[in-house]
């Protein structure tokens, strides 16, 4: 498995990472994306450990906390062969403050993520939206004590525009505390908004990609195609609206376009959008 450099971090991460959201299967979304088990979800991952992918990825809001209990429970025991990122500041409970980047729900949140996940520490943790009720000079000082305090690794954000990723960052360089390493983004062949600005962002600030839906929301499964009702088990049948867009016209041209290397090669269209990805 090859490994890269997590953006400025010194911390190498393997190319191909494994997204928890599959487990728990609970509420309307999540329930459509999977619902593993923990006997399933452990087998997945012995596969995961077995080819070199130890990078797992998860959030505090996949199904209700769900999804971090069953990695937890499934990384048992091997925990120290494996790298755990996951997410917070997303709501996350019915309470005031259960949501945000406030001193109160970082280290509330963290420490709650630390319990579900069986483990004393998070290597990546990520903001999972801007909060601009909450001073970025709070959100970085709580991350520094929290990475002072060994319970986190390294930080990261996720969903972020451009303008809201330097501000967090310039207020990082001018306190002095810890740096935003990674990025999470949206990035595919069918979404490529992530070039014009993240992108030239993140290789001037020293910011690793971490990307999310990278076969377009399971449109570049090679399963969509023009002309053709969508698969019966397809999750876009429940969750087309919460998915980026993408214009018909447009996706089916890719998965030709897919198709054609395709049969050139030998590979698959999920594979060939992948490896383009690991190119970019």
């Amino acid at each position: 498995m090859e490994h890269r450099l997590l953006g400025r971090s010194g911390f190498r991460v393997p190319v191909l990472g494994f997204g928890a959201g599959t487990f728990g299967g609970r509420g309307p979304l999540f329930s459509a994306w999977g619902n593993a088990g923990l006997e399933e979800a452990r087998r997945m991952i012995d596969l995961c450990l077995e080819h070199g992918v130890s990078l797992f990825d998860t959030a505090d809001v996949y199904s209700d906390g769900a999804s971090e209990e069953i990695l937890g429970a499934a990384l048992a025991g091997r925990r120290h062969r494996a790298i755990i990122s996951t997410k917070l500041t997303l709501r996350a409970g019915d309470g005031p403050n259960d949501a945000g980047w406030s001193r109160h729900h970082l280290v509330e949140a963290t420490e709650a993520a630390l319990r579900r996940l069986q483990t004393d520490h998070i290597d990546i943790l990520q903001l999972h939206a801007f909060d601009a009720a909450t001073p970025v000079e709070q959100m970085l000082r709580t991350l520094d004590d929290l990475v002072r305090a060994g319970k986190v690794r390294t930080i990261g954000a996720s969903n972020f525009a451009g303008w809201q990723l330097m501000k967090a960052l310039a207020a990082a360089d001018r306190l002095g505390t810890e740096r935003f390493v990674a990025n999470q983004a949206y990035y595919s062949l069918v979404g490529r908004d992530y070039e014009w600005d993240l992108m030239p962002l993140g290789l001037d600030q020293g910011l690793g990609a971490l990307v999310w839906s990278p076969l377009g929301w399971g449109r570049l499964t090679g399963k969509i195609r023009r002309g053709q009702p969508l698969p019966p088990g397809s999750r876009l049948h429940d969750t087309a609206g919460f998915a980026p867009p993408v214009e018909e016209e447009r996706l089916y041209r890719v998965v030709d376009a897919l198709d054609a290397v395709a049969e050139e090669t030998g590979r698959s269209v999920p594979q060939i959008a992948l490896n383009w990805l690991l190119q970019r």
